[in-house]
């Protein structure tokens, strides 16, 4: 079993790391994700970019305060035809969005980045595509309604590790990643390595 520092208050992705054995210690980085993003969009840094630079700033965070420890930062940025959309903040935001993504087509980049000792080991992102299906604006009431505040605010307002399955006709790429974490290039990449 890999002992790992998580750089993420993220339940599901703690949950994924130990369901593959790992020993899961959280230490969330708490950066300012709006602040970075808004000024790497800024720089015309593209959602792949984005993904990376902010699981790199976390993993560095708690890496610079952990230094014998391997730290494991994560980040999702969801992309509709080259927009990055921002996680909702209610109900109305989350219905805005699942409208936007109705019947479309639209990308996730999952990031992960490892370090230790302050320094980057490892970096991987994996792009899945998503293609959700035709619903009624009532049904997306109905939808959120069931789900609740705390629910919606999970990034792309849907759960794809329950009821949010449904939404989607096509999902291309691993589920794991859909979800935040690309535990499988993870593995590979630590049995390669003998982390």
């Amino acid at each position: 079993m890999t002992n790992i520092t998580l750089a993420s208050a993220s339940g599901i992705r703690k949950k994924i790391l130990q369901d593959f054995g790992f020993v899961v210690k959280v230490l969330p980085a708490n950066i300012d994700e709006q602040l970075i993003k808004d000024s790497l969009i800024k720089e015309d840094a593209d959602s792949f970019h984005v993904s990376r630079a902010l699981a790199e700033l976390k993993a560095k965070k708690i890496s610079t305060q952990n230094p014998d420890e391997l730290v494991l930062g994560a980040d999702q940025v969801l992309d509709c035809e080259g927009k990055i959309y921002d996680k909702p903040k209610d109900l109305k935001d989350a219905k805005k969005l699942l409208l936007v993504l109705n019947n479309r087509k639209h990308s996730l980049f999952s990031s992960i980045c490892l370090y230790k000792n302050g320094t980057n080991n490892w970096i991987h992102t994996e792009r899945l595509d998503l293609t959700m299906r035709h619903y009624t604006e009532n049904f997306f009431d109905d939808y959120l309604n069931k789900l609740g505040l705390d629910t919606i605010q999970r990034y792309g307002v849907y759960q794809i590790e329950g009821t949010g399955r449904q939404l989607f006709h096509k999902i291309e790429g691993d589920e794991y990643a859909v979800m935040g974490m690309p535990v499988k290039a993870l593995i590979d990449f630590l049995i390669l390595n003998e982390k």
